[in-house]
């Protein structure tokens, strides 16, 4: 389908943040085409919103498809400024929240990964949990998952 093709074309060639940019940016191309419509195309292409807009399920993919040259972990480093939308130590776990189905690749790269102290993963849709041998570690991981994806530092909670 042509339009389809177009779709990943202009993904694959701007950052589009939403729908509507996307559709604003087919009918400059020539193709008229309905909200419900878009949204159908792109779930059938598989195509994830992220922090930097929308991406093709190849570009989060596990670390095994990705060309030699790319180190795990600068895919690593990749996948958290790029799908990254929170995360927070409590004990030995980390847990990291990510749009939706962009948890199972970055879950598969942590898991590639070799993470000091790290003892597993579980990823979900949009949330991972990572443990670790002890909370000295998963805060230690957790300030890198925050720098990497460039989110401010989790302040301490008090109570009242």
């Amino acid at each position: 389908m042509r339009r389809r093709e177009e779709i990943l074309r202009v993904v694959g060639e701007t950052a589009v943040h939403s729908q509507d940019e996307l559709l604003a940016a087919l009918r400059k191309r020539g193709f008229q085409v309905t909200q419900p419509t878009l949204s159908r195309d792109l779930r059938e292409l598989g195509l994830v919103k992220t922090a930097n807009g929308y991406v093709s399920p190849q570009a989060l993919a596990p670390v095994a498809d990705f060309r030699p040259r790319e180190t795990r972990e600068h895919r690593l480093e990749q996948l958290l400024h790029d799908s990254v939308v929170f995360a927070e130590a409590a004990a030995n776990l980390v847990v990291i929240k990510t749009p939706v189905a962009a948890a199972q690749p970055l879950a598969s790269a942590i898991d590639a990964s070799p993470i000091e102290d790290a003892l597993g993963t579980i990823g979900g849709d949009d949330t991972i949990f990572v443990a670790f041998r002890t909370p000295a570690a998963a805060t230690a991981f957790a300030r890198r998952v925050h720098q990497s994806a460039g989110l401010a530092p989790q302040r301490r909670r008090t109570r009242a």
